[in-house]
């Protein structure tokens, strides 16, 4: 049988002048990819996750105790790539708290060169898109290099070129509580005065995180603005020379949590390029516009000795003071609001698309601090995202976007 390709049918039908024969069509649908294909076609890239040091609580690692972005996980799930996050937590806004989180940071800097070092083979650390791709090309993971929480930058910008040159390339400002730079959308919970921090400090950036934001601009790194306060990002998002990314965030209109993304910042960020990245953790997926389920809530973290406010519902159980009460707590939360799964965590990617386009929307697991949810609990079972999206609608060429290809071109027209 002759072959006929669908841009050559209307001529052939024209020339021979007789009908096509019934059941067959010139311009017949290639079958559909597999999952498996369109996974292994993207650049699966995930723009947050932790470093696990060996003192990191087992309570945000794997059933096996271990990363949940190890290598052998990473490759199992497929990965291209992954920003391993040098993240410091809250500390005293003293000169020993910002030189404690600074030491933090450089503990998990020379975590991430050793394991570079000692896996040349399987891994080289990416400082450009071309990296990226080269890396995949060549069958590597491109380990690629973020910064969260800029107290560790002890009020010098300095450190932000040391960063840089070490390979950091996304900068985001705050973490958990406020600091000298910007606002966060989380307050810290001052235990000794039983009372969180004011909302704002600065009203969004200070002098200073202006200052951060034009130096890594013209250092050409990328502006992350998960975790800020709405004010800083609105802030960040107007001064930046170049398009600004949320490595790990998610929809506050379908989950009412501070750290999510208002409309208003979804906006913003989609109008001047930039990428959200959504995370599949739980806490920041739940739906919370049932009153029920909000006096549930507040049931639950009362009696635990917990404060009845909070930014989302886990909030603070790292300061009850054993494991036990920790897992228990967890546990009675779990119950009550249910573990997430991929389904809810493609919700929020729809909502995204929907309201500024596929263009501007991708992952950022936040793995190793709590990121995980029913169906992609660690980097091993990436796959189940692919299906679902696919199962959602998206064309392969779509989710090849929504994986790595809307981060790259961020970082490409970024990066020097």
């Amino acid at each position: 049988m002759i072959k006929i390709f669908c841009a050559e049918a209307t001529a052939f039908r024209a020339m021979a002048g007789v009908a096509m024969m019934v059941g067959v069509s010139a311009c017949a649908t290639p079958p559909p990819l597999s999952v498996d294909t369109v996974h292994q076609n993207a650049i699966v890239l995930d723009a947050h996750a932790d470093v696990a040091l060996p003192e990191t609580s087992p309570l945000y690692l794997g059933a096996d105790g271990q990363s949940k972005v190890t290598l052998d996980k990473l490759e199992a799930g497929g990965f291209d790539a992954v920003i391993l996050s040098l993240a410091t937590g809250p500390r005293p806004r003293t000169p020993e708290g910002r030189a404690a989180g600074a030491a933090e940071v450089s503990d998990k800097l020379e975590a991430v060169q050793a394991l570079v070092e000692n896996n040349a083979e399987r891994v080289m650390l990416a400082r450009s898109a071309d990296d990226v791709r080269s890396a995949s090309e060549n069958g590597q993971i491109a380990i690629m290099l973020g910064f969260q929480n800029a107290l560790a930058l002890e009020q010098d910008l300095s450190h932000i070129d040391a960063l840089y040159t070490e390979g950091v390339r996304v900068f985001g400002l705050t973490h958990l509580g406020h600091n000298d730079f910007a606002d966060s959308s989380r307050p810290l919970f001052i235990a000794e005065a039983n009372t969180y921090e004011p909302t704002e400090e600065h009203g969004g950036l200070s002098d200073l995180g202006r200052a951060a934001i034009q130096r890594i601009n013209a250092l050409g790194g990328l502006v992350d603005v998960s975790q800020m306060s709405k004010a800083a990002t609105l802030q960040a998002i107007a001064l930046s020379e170049h398009p600004v990314i949320a490595s790990h965030s998610n929809v506050k209109q379908l989950s009412d949590v501070t750290r999510n993304l208002s409309d208003e910042e979804i906006d913003r960020i989609g109008a001047t390029g930039g990428v959200i990245h959504i995370a599949p953790f739980s806490a920041y997926l739940v739906d919370l516009s049932d009153p029920d389920l909000l006096r549930a809530i507040r049931d639950v973290r009362v009696s635990a000795g917990l404060p009845e406010t909070y930014s989302y519902p886990y909030e603070l159980y790292w300061e009850l003071e054993t494991d036990e009460e920790k897992l228990t707590f967890l546990g009675n939360m779990r119950a009550l609001v249910g573990r997430e799964d991929v389904a809810r965590m493609v919700d929020h990617i729809d909502y995204v698309v929907d309201r500024i386009g596929i263009d501007h929307v991708g992952i950022g697991t936040d793995f190793n601090h709590g990121g995980g949810v029913v169906g992609f609990e660690q980097a091993d079972s990436a796959l189940n995202m692919t299906a679902e999206l696919l199962r959602r609608g998206y064309t392969p060429e779509q989710v090849e976007k929504i994986w790595g290809g809307n981060f790259l071109r961020v970082f490409a027209s970024s990066t020097r």
